[in-house]
């Protein structure tokens, strides 16, 4: 991809977070996770790269380097309203692509945005695209903080669920010690959207199946709307909930003296 064929990345940053508050902020190898976020970002193909934020103080960890900020609403239910609003403020037409890159993620690849924002420019049928990868053990497939993804032969997206699908009818009767093969696909939380459809989304009504597996994305499937999901062309690091995850990517980026 390159930048001719035009994304915007945009990386939503909340100040308030009930784990590690101010978690945009917190300090990695002498700078704050938002710039290392932003660093990646801008290493893909983006032709933009948009920090979206409610707080002054992110803008003002940004300015130093340059960073493109758009100041939003403190209000936002989700990420995904304030991407909305982002679009609205650039002005962007109904067929422009942004990727929405979490500000937690500061080892993201920046081969992922990329890919996931050349599946949405592929599939002129879908609204939005996102990235898998596969399962390969039973911790994962059961675990309800793993998201996992049943695609049809197109690549789009059949059903989201925090539950084990597909269900093996046969093997799970009792939870197996180990899975067979890797046929099971665990959700990257990797989004690239169309525009119009963002404006669409934030006048939705929240669906039932939405409120009962707490996942956003079945909002668009409930209403329609075509996910395309593409298995992630290299592995995704995991992104910053917990002090352990800070301490932890913390090593990976401090310089050895």
């Amino acid at each position: 991809m390159t930048r001719e064929q035009g994304f915007i990345a945009v990386i939503p940053a909340r100040f308030g977070s009930t784990r590690l508050p101010g978690k945009p902020l917190l300090d990695i190898a002498g700078e704050p996770m938002i710039a290392h976020v932003w660093r990646r970002a801008s290493e893909s193909a983006a032709s933009r790269v948009v920090v979206a934020t409610d707080d002054e103080r992110i803008r003002k960890a940004l300015a130093p380097m340059g960073a493109e900020v758009v100041m939003t609403r403190a209000d936002h239910p989700s990420g995904t309203d304030r991407l909305a609003e982002v679009a609205e403020r650039l002005g962007l037409a109904d067929d422009e692509v942004l990727v929405n890159v979490q500000g937690d993620e500061p080892l993201i690849p920046p081969r992922l945005i990329d890919q996931v924002a050349a599946r949405l420019l592929d599939d002129r049928g879908a609204s939005i695209a996102t990235l898998a990868e596969p399962i390969s053990d039973v911790e994962t497939l059961f675990n309800p903080n793993a998201v996992k993804v049943v695609r049809a032969l197109s690549g789009r997206a059949l059903y989201f669920s925090r539950a084990p699908i597909p269900w093996d009818r046969e093997a799970f009767a009792a939870r197996p010690a180990w899975l067979e093969t890797d046929g099971w696909l665990r959700h990257i939380g990797l989004y690239a959207y169309r525009a119009g459809f963002l404006f669409e989304y934030r006048d939705w009504t929240p669906s039932a199946l939405e409120q009962l597996e707490q996942l956003e994305q079945l909002r668009a499937l409930h209403y329609g709307h075509a996910i395309q999901v593409a298995l992630a062309a290299e592995p995704n690091p995991a992104g910053v909930d917990t002090l352990e995850d800070l301490e932890r990517i913390r090593d990976l980026l401090t310089p050895e003296s």
